[in-house]
């Protein structure tokens, strides 16, 4: 008879772009950019192999973030393997603003729970609550988890996250530069305080963003005005705010993805055309001529599903 493998298992995930603009640390979008790891219990030791994006930089042994994600997922489901193999093959543009390290953490936690011996279904709750922990805020691993738009928060029950229905209007393309920029770096150009207008004014825009997103996607220029976080990290990446203001300027609702130095524009698909092929290549080519030569132009799927686990199936005798 034919069984799924418990020994092996494969989890695909997705990149995202965190912020969208004025929903700092709140809101992530996935985007059909993937790693897939794949991760299978052995005798004993430890083997990483990396193919693809970062392949020459990452490292193969314990410091690696995926392996030490499914270490920290084996602990707190108190398993631990034998021995294990990872073969990651990365596509997500590594420290550029598209969620390459919340991929990585939550392909090692949703690994773990994949493959534990005592685990029926995966808790996506508690999956959360450990990446959160791990990658320190829950945009990015959130939409990467759930796919789609998210909203994410903390409240009573600890991380809570909830996916968007997101226009089919809705088209990412993403902006991305030779350069790479550590997002804790861009983080500690962030002030401490921020005045109360400013708050007030991205609580409205955040706002507007949901409402954008889901139902007028005309909507997307004005909802993605920000005064908290973006201009105030231009010293780390200038060249990302001068694009983002020429493709404002031109009528394109353009933001910095997650912590940059990447820039998302959140392209609309016209809503008579419900393939939109000619109406976003036009939108593109748009995009393109604005952009400065060295960054290249990928025009994106909202990726629907988030992290996603399979598993190959044996042929065993019956009894």
């Amino acid at each position: 008879m034919t069984v799924l493998s418990r020994t092996v298992t494969r989890v695909r995930v997705p990149a995202t772009s965190a912020n969208l603009g004025p929903a700092f640390d709140c809101a992530g979008l996935a985007l059909a950019c993937h790693d897939v790891v794949e991760f299978a219990v052995v005798p004993s030791g430890l083997s990483v192999e990396v193919r693809g994006v970062g392949a020459a930089d990452l490292p193969t042994d314990e410091t690696h973030l995926v392996v030490r994600a499914f270490r920290a997922a084996c602990d707190e489901l108190g398993w631990t393997p034998s021995g294990l193999r990872v073969v990651a093959d990365n596509g997500i543009p590594q420290g550029r603003g598209m969620g390459s390290s919340a991929a990585a953490v939550v392909a090692g936690v949703m690994g773990a729970w994949s493959l534990c011996p005592d685990v029926e279904v995966v808790d996506r709750d508690a999956v959360l609550r450990l990446v959160t922990e791990l990658e320190g805020h829950p945009d990015n691993v959130a939409a990467c988890l759930l796919g789609g738009a998210t909203l994410s928060w903390t409240g009573e029950r600890g991380v809570v996250a909830d996916r968007l229905p997101v226009s089919p209007e809705v088209l990412p393309v993403v902006l991305v530069p030779e350069g790479t920029l550590s997002t804790h770096a861009a983080r500690r150009l962030l002030p401490d305080l921020v005045p109360h207008a400013d708050a007030a004014f991205n609580a409205g825009r955040a706002a507007l963003l949901v409402h954008a997103l889901i139902g007028e996607p005309g909507m997307l220029l004005e909802a993605t005005e920000d005064r908290l976080h973006q201009r105030q990290r231009t010293e780390a990446m200038p060249d990302t705010l001068a694009l983002i203001d020429r493709l404002r300027a031109e009528g394109h609702a353009a933001v910095v993805s997650g912590a940059g130095p990447s820039v998302l524009v959140l392209s609309r698909r016209h809503p008579d055309d419900p393939a939109g092929d000619l109406d976003h290549a036009v939108h593109v080519r748009e995009v393109a001529r604005l952009t400065p030569a060295g960054w290249s132009v990928r025009p994106l799927e909202v990726d629907q599903h988030g992290a996603t686990v399979s598993r190959p199936t044996v042929q065993v005798s019956s009894p």
